[in-house]
């Protein structure tokens, strides 16, 4: 992606960088993290910006930048906190402990509106994360913006350096995306971004690196493996899409599954091993051991599947590399921690041959670029399923019978959501099993039955989530028929926890 005038971010370990990257891209500009040790190989970004972190700059450790390079890029920097302080530091100003760590909601008190803060509302809400103040500001600053207890907050260092105390990136801060918005304005040589334009990219890449091999991927039918498969199946190279159906999905989910990727012209390969699944679950009712039992397992049903694989394809997004780093030292892209225990694998990565299209794009890109694949709509627009599927909405052990009843329970909660209009306003729906048996009266005889409970979240990356405040018309509905269809269960519960501190699975 050098071709294109992308905005490079530095990382400095704030937990908020990656929204960085986020808020960027939406605006429709590209946009990568960069570990600090990167810094020399970034290509020609258009812009740059310093991200916060947890360190002090008092701190012996404290991340630092050779300030040499980063004037010879000769474009706009925007630091973010921390990315301030040391941008204060380094042209000649100082930098102390505050009395108080200033945490939470400030006011914005812009010196003109303009700039930076043209369009911004008289006191907009930022929000601040930093415990060091700035003490004395060097000869070039100029203060843009104080918060309302007449600390500068944003700083102007020269014509091209700009530093603010506040975070843009989150949603606490009001109009941050219209303040990173302002200062890309800066950068002149960038170029905005289309899907359209990194699916000819990828494709390109994808047909170079594959040659006349063939590659292997796995799908499961939610948007990622769907999207890289019609992907590779787009780019022409010779491509095996193998289905491992290990008995733990949805209602008819297989079925849906064939016949979506029929749908779309891609041809796949299932492997029916429901039987296996549950053999080697038998009994087990600690959630780790059963992720454990299903990863592993999984991995050994796809390879022999497989056979021998000249190249190995996965639908890795650009979350995954970031998670994935190894430590602060290591942003490489590295295959998820399950998959990172099967030599196999490992081996095709070092020998280079591990396919990894969509690991610079978000979910919200991947969709995208669905679209511009041709990918229907109610393909793209499902909700996330677990990778162990419903073993991680079954506490405790998992058995058929519990999972022919969180099936049945989970189609009515779906089928009542798309039919009142609100499948599509929830990230994420389903029913999950209550271990626990309690009395009710079904007929003239008492009843000692599972009790079931729902959940809708609304999210837009899974890190945080909120229920969802539906309708009691379609609780009262979904708990009717669930009550009076589904054998073994006389209790329906809807789950109003928000992650943190739960989280959106139960296991």
């Amino acid at each position: 992606m050098e071709e294109i005038q992308h905005v490079a971010v530095l990382d400095f370990g704030s937990q908020y960088t990656q929204l960085i990257v986020r808020r960027v891209r939406e605006l429709g500009y590209f946009a990568k993290l960069y570990a600090l040790e990167d810094f020399p190989n970034i290509g020609k970004p258009g812009a740059i910006i310093l991200s916060g972190g947890p360190k002090s700059t008092a701190d012996e450790d404290a991340p630092d930048l050779d300030f040499d390079q980063l004037e010879a890029f000769g474009v706009p920097v925007l630091g973010v906190c921390y990315g301030m302080q040391l941008m204060n530091i380094k042209f000649g100003g100082k930098v102390h402990p505050s009395d108080r760590r200033e945490y939470g909601p400030a006011k914005l008190r812009p010196e003109k509106y303009e700039g930076l803060y043209e369009g911004i509302n008289h006191e907009s809400q930022v929000w601040m994360s930093h415990s060091d103040t700035v003490s004395e500001l060097p000869e070039c600053a100029k203060v843009l913006a104080s918060n309302q207890h007449g600390t500068p907050v944003s700083l102007q260092f020269g014509d091209r350096y700009f530093g603010i105390q506040f975070h843009p990136e989150v949603t606490h801060s009001h109009e941050g995306t219209r303040i990173l918005h302002n200062f890309l304005l800066h950068a002149e040589k960038l170029v905005a971004f289309r899907i359209e334009d990194f699916k000819r990219e990828i494709v390109d890449g994808i047909r170079e690196t594959v040659g006349d091999r063939q590659v292997v991927c796995g799908v499961s039918g939610g948007v990622d493996s769907t999207v890289l498969a019609v992907l590779l199946h787009e780019a022409g190279v010779n491509v095996r899409a193998i289905f491992v159906d290990h008995g733990l999905m949805r209602k008819d989910e297989g079925e849906e599954v064939r016949n979506n990727f029929h749908r779309m012209g891609v041809p796949i390969e299932t492997v029916d091993c429901a039987e296996r699944f549950l053999v080697a679950l038998d009994g087990e009712d600690d959630p780790e051991k059963k992720r454990s039992i299903i990863g592993n397992l999984f991995i050994d049903v796809f390879w022999d599947a497989v056979g021998d694989a000249e190249m190995l394809a996965q639908g890795t997004l650009y979350p995954d590399v970031i998670e994935s780093a190894s430590n602060a030292k290591s942003k490489a892209s590295v295959i998820k921690t399950h998959h990172n225990r099967v030599a196999r694998i490992l081996e095709l990565q070092a020998e280079g041959k591990v396919l990894e299209p969509l690991a610079e794009l978000f979910k919200d890109e991947v969709r995208a670029l669905g679209i511009s694949l041709g990918i229907p709509a109610d393909i793209l627009n499902r909700h996330p399923f677990p990778g162990p599927g419903l073993a991680v909405r079954c506490p405790g052990v998992v058995t058929q019978e519990r999972l022919d009843i969180i099936r049945e329970c989970d189609a009515i909660f779906i089928n009542q959501l798309k039919e009142q209009g609100w499948y599509d306003k929830v990230w994420q729906a389903y029913a999950g099993l209550v271990p626990v048996k309690t009395v009710g009266v079904k007929g003239d005889e008492r009843s000692y039955e599972w009790a079931i409970s729902l959940r809708a979240v609304i999210s837009e990356d899974a890190m945080t989530a909120d229920w969802v405040e539906l309708p009691y018309s379609i609780l009262r509905e979904t708990s009717h028929r669930i009550l009076n269809e589904v054998k073994g269960i006389n209790r329906v519960l809807y789950d109003v926890s928000t992650k943190p501190p739960a989280s959106i699975e139960w296991e």
